[in-house]
């Protein structure tokens, strides 16, 4: 059975450096071959993100919260995550992502906003339902030569903590539902 991963990028430009440091950080986190990765990049879909209802946002929409993984990408713009990402994410309704792990990512100037996926695109990830394995990801544009690097250590946060909740499964008390 091969994983379902979403990366949805909020960058209102098409093709950006965020959308890249998403996917990179799905191919360093996964086994090549044990995934499907759908990319939503949401600039490509500007024209149907304020239309209510939209056919083409709800399948968009449903793939996210059908995924087992999904990268969350935005530019940071204000302190937070762009306003085409909080419209898609504006869709779902209360535990909309629930069975989904997500990551929140941001790419900045510099380090003045350092907390931004954490301390905002975090929280809304939690309120939909998804569970979030750790601090957000915040690259500066001043770290693009040490991507790799970065990456690697938020890989490695991620992978401990997966691995550490997942251990807990077997405890488990029996008759407990999974929702």
């Amino acid at each position: 059975m091969s994983l379902k991963v979403a990366v949805v990028v909020g960058n209102p430009k098409p093709a950006s450096r965020t959308r890249k440091i998403a996917e990179l950080l799905v191919e360093k986190l996964l086994d090549q071959g044990t995934y499907e990765a759908q990319v939503i990049d949401l600039a490509d879909y500007t024209n149907e993100i304020f239309a209510w209802p939209s056919e083409v946002m709800g399948s968009l929409n449903a793939v996210v919260a059908d995924s087992d993984l999904a990268i969350f990408a935005s530019p940071t713009y204000k302190a937070t995550y762009t306003g085409l990402l909080k419209a898609f994410l504006d869709r779902y309704p209360a535990n909309g992502l629930a069975g989904v792990t997500a990551i929140p990512v941001h790419t900045g100037a510099d380090f003045t906003h350092s907390m931004g996926p954490t301390f905002t695109l975090s929280p809304l990830l939690v309120e939909l339902g998804a569970t979030v394995p750790g601090r957000g990801f915040y690259l500066a544009l001043s770290q693009l030569e040490r991507v790799d690097e970065l990456l690697d250590a938020a890989v490695g946060e991620y992978a401990g903590n997966i691995r550490r909740v997942a251990s807990l499964a077997g405890a488990l008390r029996a008759g407990i539902p999974a929702s």
